[in-house]
């Protein structure tokens, strides 16, 4: 399975339209087995998905994302695990052994909105934990950090 992962400074990135690079994780076993980072050369949003399927990428982890990327990666058949936080090799060992948690519901919708002053990749707000508009007036979601008990 080759795992893609949202990427900055080794967390998991919380916008996934403005990611500059991925980091792609090869699982073998349960186990990652190869890591390499990958440039998104400018690409975002939808036009990632295209880019991943040419990775041949078969799962996506990330924070927020929007509707149309949703779409785009579920038509390109790249499985979505959204809604996570922390440290990306953590996260892509975790999907490897099937013990991720994350957040099938996440939704990051406020494209065009020029983000109110807001960065989705900020420690103080995160994309991730919102559904609807980022901008804070939305309905909290629980964000699942990984070595949570449930």
């Amino acid at each position: 399975m080759r795992i893609a992962v949202t990427y900055e400074n080794g967390s998991v990135f919380q916008h996934f339209g403005h990611t500059s690079q991925f980091k792609l994780y090869d699982a073998e076993d349960g186990h990652i087995v190869k890591s390499e980072l990958a440039a998104t050369d400018g690409q975002g949003h939808g036009a990632l998905a295209g880019f991943l399927k040419n990775l041949h990428v078969d799962a996506l982890i990330c924070g927020g994302i929007g509707g149309g990327a949703r779409q785009a990666l579920a038509a390109a058949g790249i499985s979505l695990y959204g809604g996570v936080n922390g440290s990306a090799d953590e996260a892509a060992a975790a999907l490897a052994a099937g013990t991720l948690s994350y957040n099938p519901d996440v939704q990051c919708s406020h494209h065009g909105e020029g983000h109110g002053g807001h960065n989705c990749a900020s420690g103080a707000h995160s994309c991730a934990s919102q559904q609807g508009s980022c901008g804070g007036h939305a309905q909290e979601l629980p964000v699942i950090k990984l070595g949570t008990q449930l």
